[in-house]
């Protein structure tokens, strides 16, 4: 969220203290994130330390607080665990928003600094880990499980009927809408692909593991000592690793390296590895089909917003440019080995 939300300070002030006993001087809006139910806040305690506070407005999933405690507690210090309540539970209510606190470490994502060879071989330790992750059975089930869901497919076809035929007014709506239509063959035959693909999966019989399952730039965070760390947990499933391991290569890590590069520093730390590439190449197209939607929804669905809007009509638009992820997602397929290929036509019609 890069607008702060209408919440007073001094409740967030008296939430921390009330249910963390922790006293609080103050509190700062940090403009971080594309996420518009999200808001996150710098806090300092009367004694000086600062806390990372995080906001979500509406659904929360538990799973996003208890896997990071799980996977810290087993000695995964790449993790920054949260903080319990006086109550010993991992968040606790504000209004419409639930609360989690954690400590603050302060650094710089993967949009602003390029990462090390070292942090690359580290990310693919820390990735192998969260995939070997064993969890007790009950908190197993509560993780969502990869389904090829056609949910965010249908999403876009519906945006793409609305743009064709409905003028906006808005300015930051109508030059999405705008971009599109423009775009509307690259973004059907990314649809179809993933719809394709997704048909030939759900007759595969893969492993699924945790996946963190949005591990781009922005959730690579490096402290002033070069300490590498994975944040946001909000988007937790069981999947097969492709769904993490997309990433490495696609073009969500600010391309300071080639996709080549990336993977060989990547690989170095998670081990040697079967990838299938028609899972990664479904999960690069249904990458983008997501973002598409959610970007959609969040500029032609409401008015509202300010800069998260411009910043998401910015993200929307980048996507395309050459070099980018839209373009690694077609050379992803274009790559396929020949058995792969004949396997996509077969079992995907």
């Amino acid at each position: 969220m890069l607008e702060k939300p209408d919440l007073d300070d001094q409740d967030i002030i008296d939430c921390l203290r009330d249910s963390y006993a922790l006293p609080v001087t103050q509190v700062t809006f940090l403009p971080l994130g594309a996420d518009s139910n999200t808001a996150v806040y710098r806090a300092v305690s009367d004694d000086g330390t600062p806390y990372f506070v995080k906001l979500r407005r509406g659904y929360f999933d538990e799973t996003t607080v208890l896997i990071p405690a799980l996977l810290h507690d087993q000695g995964v210090t790449q993790i920054i665990a949260p903080l319990p309540t006086q109550t010993r539970q991992l968040w606790a209510r504000l209004g419409d928003f639930t609360v989690t606190l954690s400590p603050f470490v302060a650094g710089h994502n993967g949009y602003e600094v390029n990462l090390s060879d070292r942090h690359w071989v580290e990310l693919g330790r820390v990735l192998k880990q969260i995939h070997l992750l064993v969890m007790p059975p009950a908190l197993r089930e509560r993780i969502p499980r990869e389904a090829y869901s056609a949910h965010w497919r249908d999403l876009v076809r519906g945006f793409q009927a609305q743009v064709a035929d409905t003028r906006f007014g808005e300015p930051i709506a109508a030059a999405l809408a705008v971009f599109l239509h423009d775009k509307r063959a690259v973004v059907s035959e990314l649809v179809s692909r993933a719809e394709r693909l997704a048909q030939v999966l759900r007759t595969r019989d893969l492993e699924y593991v945790l996946c963190h399952a949005d591990i781009h730039a922005g959730n690579g965070l490096i402290d002033a000592a070069g300490r590498l760390y994975v944040v946001d947990w909000d988007t937790l499933m069981l999947a097969p690793k492709e769904r993490d391991l997309m990433f490495v290569g696609g073009g969500l890590w600010a391309n300071h390296r080639t996709p080549e590069q990336e993977e060989t520093l990547f690989y170095q730390g998670y081990g040697p590895t079967d990838i299938d590439p028609i899972a990664l190449a479904y999960y690069r197209d249904e990458r983008i089909v997501q973002d598409i939607a959610a970007y959609c929804q969040q500029i032609l669905s409401t008015e509202h917003g300010g800069q998260d809007r411009e910043e998401g009509l910015r993200q929307f638009t980048s996507q395309f440019l050459p070099g980018q992820v839209v373009e690694i997602a077609f050379r992803s397929e274009r790559q396929m080995p020949d058995a792969a290929r004949r396997a996509k036509d077969r079992d995907g019609g």
